[in-house]
């Protein structure tokens, strides 16, 4: 355990109208963690990926349901939580998608899991059943100074 740890969590309605607040959240937190400008970029893309997921897929638009962001400064790292009620999903499942051919094709989607892995240093996905899912996202924090 770290010695230091900051703790911060946002609740919304589960609509795309709050993916800006979400976003202007985790960019809040990352600067408060003293996160590169590159890595806060990289960490708001995944968490508003996974955001717009729980939005559409998890909760099919219903507006009526909370999306809770959870956000975690330690001295080494920032770990976000995204947290759900809705209909939760196999990550094992999803279809490997071809980057290259999706380029190629200009075509979106399918690309969720992969990109926030692609992005972040550790993504975990758990369910609770009857309680909640749970996407863990942890981005070790690298300072505006140092190099990847």
């Amino acid at each position: 355990m770290s010695s230091f740890e900051r703790r911060f969590s946002l609740h919304v309605p589960s609509s795309t109208e709050n993916l800006a607040m979400i976003r202007d959240f985790v960019s809040s937190v990352g600067s408060q963690a003293g996160l590169a400008e590159s890595d806060r970029s990289k960490v708001e893309l995944a968490v508003d990926e996974a955001c717009a997921n729980v939005i559409e897929h998890a909760y099919g638009k219903d507006v009526t349901k909370d999306v809770i962001v959870r956000a975690t400064i330690e001295t080494d790292q920032i770990t976000i939580e995204v947290i759900d009620t809705g209909k939760g999903f196999d990550p094992g499942g999803v279809e490997q998608k071809d980057l290259d051919r999706l380029v190629r094709e200009r075509r979106s989607g399918g690309l969720g899991m992969r990109m926030m892995k692609a992005l972040m240093d550790e993504v975990v996905y758990q369910i609770v059943p009857g309680e909640k899912n749970e996407l863990r996202m942890v981005k070790r924090l690298r300072k505006e100074n140092e190099t990847a």
